[in-house]
């Protein structure tokens, strides 16, 4: 007989890494569970969308359930993955470049994974996230993947403090993608060759500018790009085409590499420069969420946007959810909407949302 507490609830999205996360914690003696969470494309019969639930996920979540012997749940939570969609929508309304991931893990793929987990009275869950959770201090911590290369965890600093306790990421400590990819192949999983989803699930093609011309048009009005001087440079066709630090696609001829430097929603208006323009020794941020107490003042470093690698800085706290960092070097691209997450070495302190950028 199985341990109680050795009993898992994993989400599994049809993909390879859920499918291979499953596998090997069944392996190591879980007593597995899954769960397909629909966010709404699932549902759509007519729906031919590549993302994290289309009616292929569905089905392959199935066959990896019924291959690997264990039993699958299909919650639909189409109605708490709205506001998740409409944030995404505003921030681009208001000229900002948003991170819907984070709140998608946060609330739906950790917080109601785990409400789900408690009906079922199960004590743990799981998902293909390349992160680890390890004990640090004697309290569990999320800590970049072991080697770093596709480290997820920038996307997990949103998840309450009083889960981490809960959580299994197996896929941590897995050297590359096609190690997993090598690992299905040996479990018999037909998803092995599958194709990574795309980047934001329920955009169809990952086109955002169409998908938002549908859904906030006054994010596309068009209007002028102007330089720092306020200068008439061109015509651009939204500012939610746009975001901090870009240089391709401006639109504009110029003798010198010119980046967007600043969006102003209300104006309709792109600011470009060079690129000391968008150098900045200072952010600003708020909604923190920390997964451990800290002082008022410390070192970390912090990273400014999933792919960067991340910078030193003094971070200064201001009240119970709001920060400033100042760098050591300046940072190019510090985007408000986008998330600034701290590090202590590989492990992830936590992080909050960057404001404002000087």
């Amino acid at each position: 007989m199985i341990d109680s507490q050795k009993r898992v609830l994993v989400a599994m999205s049809g993909g390879v890494d859920s499918s291979v996360t499953a596998g090997l914690l069944r392996a190591a003696g879980f007593e597995v569970t899954g769960v397909f969470m629909c966010l709404g494309a699932a549902g759509d019969p007519d729906s031919d969308s590549r993302g994290c639930c289309s009616p292929q996920d569905a089905a392959d979540a199935r066959a990896v359930a019924h291959k690997l012997g264990i039993e699958l749940y299909v919650l639909n939570l189409a109605d708490a993955f709205q506001p998740i969609i409409e944030y995404f929508v505003d921030e681009y309304r208001c000229g900002r470049t948003p991170n819907p991931c984070v709140p998608c893990n946060a609330q739906i793929k950790f917080g109601r994974l785990i409400r789900h987990a408690d009906s079922l009275g199960i004590p743990w869950v799981a998902t293909g996230h390349y992160a680890r959770i390890l004990p640090v201090g004697g309290r569990p911590a999320i800590l970049r993947k072991s080697p770093r290369h596709k480290d997820q965890s920038y996307v997990l600093f949103g998840i309450a403090r009083e889960l981490l306790g809960r959580i299994l990421l197996p896929l941590g400590d897995m050297p590359s993608k096609e190690d997993v990819r090598a690992k299905a192949r040996a479990m018999g999983l037909a998803v092995h060759a599958k194709p990574d989803s795309q980047e934001i699930c329920f955009v169809p093609d990952n086109d955002y500018v169409a998908y938002l011309s549908r859904r906030c048009p006054e994010a596309l009005r068009p209007g002028p790009i102007v330089d720092s001087s306020g200068k008439t440079l061109g015509r651009h066709r939204g500012i939610a085409a746009f975001t901090i630090g870009q240089r391709k696609g401006l639109g504009i001829a110029s003798k010198a590499p010119l980046f967007v430097t600043h969006l102003d929603a209300a104006a309709a208006t792109v600011t470009v420069g060079p690129r000391s323009e968008i150098l900045h020794r200072h952010l600003e941020a708020t909604q923190a969420n920390w997964h451990c107490d800290l002082p008022a003042e410390f070192e970390a470093r912090v990273q400014v946007r999933y792919n960067h690698t991340g910078s030193l800085g003094r971070v200064r706290l201001r009240g119970p959810t709001g920060f400033e960092v100042d760098f050591s070097e300046p940072v190019m691209a510090v985007t408000p909407g986008q998330a600034a997450v701290c590090y202590e070495g590989d492990r992830l302190l936590g992080g909050g949302w960057i404001q404002s950028a000087s």
